[in-house]
């Protein structure tokens, strides 16, 4: 007679592990915004850009490329500076709002002028069910801190920034100025 083992009805049965595939970046970038991500200057400079990009950390190099493009007439502190900050818009967009949700997405817009760039990021918000103004963590600053920095930086770093306050679409948005006026930026390096 053979031995039958019992099954076990309540235990649901282990889910295999999904495959890994590796897609290239570029098969994010729409072909005819490919200088979007080139790190070049360009000429005639823009005067506005605009890219959205998917709600997942894989894309965040793309996200780098891009704000470090459009900086990319300025200084080297300039060009660090405006690609940390607007890094750290988009990692909240991803991080407190529905854009970080499967099949979210954001969108960065840059205006340049001649005093110049300010970077405002739009998400699809959704996470907080109140329209409030955004506020930095006042430790954010600390170093002993794990969260809560990314706008504790913008903050201080940034020479104007603010947010639409609205909870259902959240713009958020910062001016850097080509002088660094208004930034802490020179008093802390």
């Amino acid at each position: 007679m053979p031995v039958t083992t019992p099954v076990n009805v309540g235990t649901p049965a282990p889910v295999p592990v999904q495959g890994e595939a590796t897609v290239p970046l570029a098969s994010f970038i729409r072909p005819f915004q490919r200088h979007y991500f080139s790190g070049l200057p360009e000429r005639p400079n823009y005067r506005a850009r605009s890219y959205g990009f998917a709600g997942i950390p894989a894309v965040m190099p793309l996200v780098r490329a891009f704000l470090d493009t459009c900086a990319a007439t300025e200084s080297a502190d300039y060009r660090y500076l405006f690609t940390l900050l607007g890094s750290e818009l988009a990692n909240n967009a991803m991080r407190h709002s529905l854009s970080g949700q499967p099949g979210g997405s954001y969108t960065l817009r840059v205006h340049r002028n001649k005093e110049g760039l300010r970077l405002t990021c739009r998400d699809r918000g959704g996470l907080c069910t109140r329209n409030a103004p955004l506020v930095p963590a006042p430790e954010g600053l600390d170093q002993d801190t794990e969260s809560g920095r990314g706008l504790a930086m913008v903050d201080a770093f940034a020479t104007e920034w603010g947010d639409n306050g609205n909870a259902e679409y959240r713009s958020v948005w910062f001016f850097l100025a080509h002088d660094l006026a208004g930034s802490d930026w020179n008093t802390v390096r």
